[in-house]
């Protein structure tokens, strides 16, 4: 019967190690990436989705043709940089500014800001979105 109990009491010590490992163990490490973008692409495309590939930047490249708009979205928690790369638009913020967006410039927009990315030139309009989570705030989309 001791026996039998120090085998049990032995199983259970190391199931609660194995736990305690598990649970104590850092989030995985990003690594450094690199990406080519297409510079003919015809669709937008994620390029870093959170973690584990990044600590909490996430990004796409968007491809938008004349006249379309990414969409009326919220920025949430995350503060987001847009930086184009080819064409004409405007970043518009609900109920505040309009930024000119042209071939390399930059437009920020901070966190809980509802904005739409229009495309308002001839051409398609390129950019990379990128966002970061604030420090402090919980985790957005």
């Amino acid at each position: 019967m001791i026996v039998r109990m120090c085998r049990v009491a032995s199983v259970c010590f190391l199931i609660l190690l194995l736990a305690a490992t598990v649970f104590t163990q850092s989030p995985a490490k990003p690594h450094p990436r690199g990406i080519m973008l297409d510079p003919f692409a015809q669709k937008s495309v994620d390029l870093f989705q959170g973690p584990p590939e990044t600590i909490t930047m996430r990004s796409g490249y968007v491809v938008l043709a004349p006249g379309h708009s990414v969409g009326k979205h919220s920025t949430k928690d995350y503060e987001e940089v847009v930086t184009i790369l080819s064409g004409n638009g405007e970043m518009r913020i609900t109920g505040g500014d309009t930024l000119k967006l042209r071939q390399y410039s930059v437009g920020y927009c901070p966190p809980q800001t509802e904005h739409n990315v229009f495309n308002t030139g001839t051409d398609t309009l390129r950019y990379i979105w990128l966002v970061a989570r604030v420090p402090g705030h919980p985790t957005g989309n």
